[in-house]
């Protein structure tokens, strides 16, 4: 039987992502009245990573913990990879070790090497194209918010990367009309967009590029942003600084959008740049809140891939 993977949102259907967050909020309800199931008891979950990760990886190994099994980290520069072993010779082998495997790597390409080859459940904790997860936890946060997703209007200020990615597939299967408001030459991948407007036509979601943030913000309930410069791309840093200056989420854009409007951020965060600490510390964040819930997000992932 062929390993069910998370490499994107579109791989999945609106109906299992709808069904992660049900999940997700159950889960998250049960750790709070200190209730518990283990139904991951001897399970290995490993954790393979090629970026630096706070958030992914801690909440995963936690979200193992918490389901009963166990999470191994291991580190690219350790493993036989470095030595010239292929990458599906390395996931053959892991697969007779594990039962699960998240890996963070650069190209997606990889990611999708690793899932050829592996014979267990791959996840991806992040790629340069896609954060399937982030944009998952994003979502469970903004539906504990409002109560729903479809309508609501998101508004993404800053890079068209990974992040904008996942959740320009997350509103397209939920409803959400997403404006993403980039500098010229730094919007969201062309293909990622047309893909997510198809799937739009059947949930009425609606997905707009420009580059004007203001227009982006106006009347929206959600603001959200990321780090100009991602991992990676750190040569790029001058020419970036220059061009997403005037792409930063602060009191004059918050004023723009509805009064009951939140603010996200995925973390990290570089404070003074593309937010101010000033909003990502003010009564209209739920920065918190978003990281939070990485965890429960992950528990209910872990669940659907191995329960």
């Amino acid at each position: 039987m062929k390993a069910r993977h998370l490499l994107t949102l579109l791989g999945l259907t609106p109906g299992d992502l709808i069904g992660l967050l049900d999940r997700a909020d159950r889960l998250k309800a049960q750790h709070r009245s200190g209730g518990s199931r283990r139904p991951l008891t001897g399970k290995t979950l490993g954790l393979l990573f090629e970026k630096a990760s706070t958030r992914t990886r801690v909440s995963f190994e936690a979200a193992m913990n918490q389901l009963g099994g166990s999470g191994l980290t291991l580190s690219a520069d350790d493993l036989q990879l470095k030595r010239g072993e292929t990458v599906a010779d390395t996931a053959r082998v892991l697969s007779r070790y594990l039962d699960a495997l998240v890996i963070r790597t650069f190209g997606h390409d990889q990611l999708e090497a690793w899932a050829a080859s592996a014979t267990i459940p791959v996840v991806n904790g992040l790629t340069d194209l896609h954060h399937p997860c982030q944009a998952l936890g994003d979502l469970m946060t903004i539906r504990e918010r409002f109560g729903a997703l479809k309508g609501l209007k998101l508004a993404y200020i800053g890079d068209g990367n990974n992040v904008a990615h996942s959740l320009i597939e997350g509103a397209s299967q939920t409803g959400i009309e997403i404006h993403l408001a980039c500098p010229k030459g730094y919007g969201p991948n062309p293909r990622i967009v047309e893909a997510s407007r198809i799937v739009a036509k059947q949930t009425g979601a609606q997905i707009e590029t420009m580059e004007e943030p203001r227009k982006a913000a106006r009347d929206a309930d959600v603001l959200y942003t990321d780090v100009w410069i991602s991992m990676g791309q750190e040569k790029e840093a001058k020419a970036r600084l220059k061009k997403f200056k005037p792409y930063q989420i602060n009191d004059t854009l918050l004023s723009v959008a509805k009064p009951s409007a939140v603010v996200m951020h995925c973390l990290p965060a570089h404070r003074g740049m593309e937010i101010t600490g000033d909003v990502m510390d003010g009564k209209q964040s739920i920065v918190w809140d978003q990281a939070g819930n990485r965890l429960h997000v992950q528990k209910a992932i872990l669940e659907w891939l191995l329960a």
